[in-house]
């Protein structure tokens, strides 16, 4: 390559950077004015840093064989900011590709066509709708992750208000509350928060970003009246899984300022057990008290479906291979469970899972035809799912993993589902990814009717995005998605 091609290259490179530093504040003002969640192919652009919009751009050909640029869709952000938009959901990147295709004259006639139903549609007086409060019952790992996901979603305009925490007292108070903040603040498996948190000991109280979440000390629920602290008609996330029937969480209901009570846990007995993007819409407005399932039903159900409704699925087997978790001891010590008394850090731990049973409370179709194990392994978080199933229809790799990349890019599971298809990912690849789950392309292994799909997911993070999904759900929070399929 000549000096002169090399010189050019460069050049590119550092206009692409220009620009993307550029659409930064752009893509902030869509989100805190006008509450425009955008998007690349699934990759979310809100606070992303120069880097890594580029990444993403480079993303788009791996998994849509498409090149993109900054170039395409940086005068696509700039337009929208002067339309006016009201709040949705807009994946740049698809519309990029669909003006390229296009014959519009012009990038403002395509967008007001493509986006007609939210052009001039924001209201500064009315906003986008009443918040509805959100108290996190316990602020273990799910529950510290939740409150990061929710102050985040805080500072573009969405509804859900995180009001309160409620914990266990810990004798001094002062020291229990900065040990709360710490926590929040540092992460060893998900990095610094990002932003600011301080500590309002009078008011007994952490101020996140802006946001004043109250924390409440409590052994039971019963002691509690959220009124005496403003909060009314919420919904409280219980993330302790010490109950899990409609009795032990009926207790939540049973407080002043309650209307509903999530569980990140299986539910047993009558609780619905609910996989977003999957069977979200058998929520009814008369159900109290749902269930987000474990993290291990939410990544396999979304792929379980998609492969069910193209090669139809006659039976299989799910192996968990799942990251150790608070439940387990550090060193060998007197555990109440089967083997998980062993040192977590220093074993494979085989254990049980009820994910494969409990898929068919999200998919009933796929009723006995799954059994399925664990192993727990020594890393702090990420995990994965192998899908040993069994096909009515023959195929073959390559039709399968071309399937599933579609059904991850342009399906209504494309949150549920991501795809990577690369030889070189590892489990912290995919720390912090917000999909419930991950097709490993190149470990897919298909003989005829017979396939083997492997699933990474962040149990962690990405399952704390769907319960967020639900509480959005649950709360009538939800916008349109762009580009809309107007066939």
């Amino acid at each position: 390559m000549s000096q002169q091609m090399l010189e050019t290259v460069f050049e590119e490179w550092q206009d692409n950077e220009a620009l993307a530093e550029e659409m930064i504040p752009l893509l902030g003002k869509l989100y805190r004015q006008y509450n425009i969640v955008t998007s690349l192919f699934g990759r979310s652009l809100i606070n992303q840093s120069v880097i890594r919009i580029l990444k993403d751009h480079r993303f788009v050909k791996k998994v849509e064989g498409t090149e993109l640029s900054v170039q395409d869709t940086f005068p696509l952000v700039k337009a929208m900011t002067e339309l006016n938009l009201g709040p949705a959901h807009v994946d740049i990147g698809k519309l990029a590709v669909a003006y390229k295709h296009s014959d519009a004259e012009d990038v403002t006639s395509f967008l007001e066509r493509e986006l007609a139903e939210i052009v001039g549609a924001h209201c500064k007086v009315k906003g986008n709708g009443e918040p509805k409060d959100v108290v996190l019952y316990g602020f273990g790992r799910i529950g510290r992750i939740l409150a990061r996901i929710l102050v985040e979603k805080a500072g573009g305009g969405n509804l859900l208000r995180l009001r309160a925490i409620v914990v266990r007292g810990r004798g001094d108070l002062a020291k229990d509350l900065e040990k709360r903040a710490s926590l929040l603040r540092r992460d060893s498996v998900h990095g610094p928060f990002s932003g600011t948190i301080s500590v309002d000991h009078d008011g007994s109280a952490l101020v996140v970003n802006g946001n004043y979440i109250k924390v409440i000390y409590a052994n039971q629920p019963s002691e509690i009246d959220y009124t005496a602290y403003g909060i009314d008609n919420a919904i409280v996330v219980d993330n302790t899984g010490m109950w899990r029937d409609e009795e032990g969480l009926g207790q939540h209901l049973a407080c002043k300022g309650v209307s509903k009570a999530l569980l990140t846990a299986p539910g047993k007995g009558d609780v619905k057990n609910v996989v977003y993007g999957i069977n979200h819409t058998d929520i009814a407005r008369e159900d109290r008290i749902v269930s987000a399932a474990s993290c291990t039903t939410n990544a396999i159900v979304p792929v379980l479906k998609a492969l069910n409704d193209k090669f139809g699925i006659e039976h299989g087997h799910v192996e968990t291979v799942h990251s150790y978790t608070n439940d387990q001891n550090l060193i060998d010590n007197y555990h109440k469970g089967d083997r998980r008394g062993r040192s977590a850090p220093l074993n494979m731990v085989l254990t049980e899972t009820g994910a494969a049973k409990a898929v068919a409370k999200a998919l009933p179709e796929l009723s006995g035809k799954l059994t399925g194990n664990a192993i727990r392994v020594p890393t702090p978080n990420v995990s994965m799912a192998i899908l040993n199933l069994n096909l009515h229809q023959q195929t073959d790799a390559e039709a399968l993993n071309d399937y599933l990349r579609r059904m991850a890019i342009h399906s209504p599971m494309q949150k549920q589902i991501d795809f990577v298809d690369s030889t070189e990912v590892v489990s912290s690849d995919f720390v912090g990814n917000r999909h419930a789950g991950i097709v490993d392309a190149k470990a897919t292994i298909v003989d005829g009717k017979n396939a083997v799909v492997y699933v990474w997911y962040d149990n962690e993070f990405g399952y704390s995005c769907q319960v967020v999904r639900i509480l959005q759900h649950m709360s009538n929070v939800s916008f349109l998605a762009f580009p809309m399929n107007r066939d």
